[in-house]
This record gives C-alpha cells, sequence and structure tokens, in this order.
C-alpha cells in the first residue's frame, strides 16, 4: 500500500508484485501474521525502476482466553437450538434483491457510478454532435413517444408529491 494514497497492491503466489510509485514516496508491506514494514522509494534514484526484497517478521497475536461451557440442560438446549435463526442462503438472498420492488427502490436511491455517469455524458454528448449545427427533431409526431407518455401518465409519474 502506498501511504497518504488510497491505492496498492497485492502478490501472486510467490510473493511478487509490481506497483507504480514516485521518488519520496513510502510504500507498507503487511501480511496477517506478519509485522507491517515500510519503507521511503530513494529520491536519487537513477532509472525509472526499483526493486526491494522485503523480508517479513513474524507477528505473534496472543488472544484472550475462552471458557468453553456446555448447555445446563437438554430442555434449553432444545429450545435454543429451535429458537435460532439460520440466515439466507446466497441464493435466497439473491431472490430478495433482484425482485422488482428491491430494484425500483434502489434505483431510485443509489447514486450512479463511475461507469453510468460517463456512459451517460458520452450519450448525452454523442447526441449534441449527431444534431451539431441543426435544431433536434421534435417527437411530437412520434407514436412510440406519445405510448411511453400515456404509460408514464397512467403510472402517475406526473403527479405531484
Amino acid at each position: 500500500m502506498v501511504k497518504g494514497q488510497n491505492r496498492g497492491t497485492i502478490t501472486n503466489n510467490k510473493g511478487v508484485f509490481s506497483i507504480v510509485v514516485l521518488k519520496g514516496d513510502r510504500v507498507e508491506f503487511t501480511s496477517i501474521g506478519f509485522k507491517p514494514k515500510t519503507i521511503t522509494i530513494p529520491t536519487n534514484l537513477e532509472g525509472n525502476q526499483h526493486s526491494v526484497i522485503q523480508l517479513m517478521v513474524t507477528d505473534t497475536i496472543y488472544l484472550a482466553a475462552t471458557i468453553i461451557k456446555s448447555r445446563p440442560t437438554r430442555a434449553q438446549f432444545e429450545r435454543d437450538f429451535l429458537n435460532t435463526e439460520v440466515p439466507d442462503d446466497y441464493i435466497t438472498v439473491a431472490r430478495k434483491n433482484t425482485n422488482a420492488a428491491t430494484r425500483r427502490i434502489l434505483l431510485a436511491n443509489l447514486p450512479t457510478d463511475g461507469r453510468e455517469s460517463s456512459s451517460l455524458y458520452l450519450r448525452q454528448a454523442s447526441n449534441k454532435a449527431y444534431y451539431s449545427g441543426q435544431a433536434p427533431p421534435m417527437n411530437i409526431f412520434n407514436p412510440f413517444a406519445w405510448a411511453e407518455f400515456i404509460k408514464a401518465w397512467k403510472r402517475g409519474d406526473y403527479r405531484s408529491k
């Protein structure tokens, strides 16, 4: 991870990686079970490549003692077992997230991501360039536009809220 910036990389199964950094940047190496190590890329570096072999030191973490107790009675175990809520599996979660009502709520409340925003901008710019130097067509005589308008009117899209 490059310190002070929100970017980094991961290694392959042999621990080899590459990342673009500037001279003077600080690079932090971290891995679970090892102490973090930070190095600074030299500012007087000749050329545009720098190789580092970074050895990591193991870090032992001791957890607090855990005491495991059995259930006091069979009846309590049965009661707790029957009242345990089992989380939904992935298919049930996917079905809940893809039903029409949930999609409408997400579409109305979630902001567009970078891909959607750039796609919309490029479509608008393309449309503007297509009619450059002339007035864009009016859809007043387009039967498909009228059909969409009537459907929207029936849905109540134009009601004041």
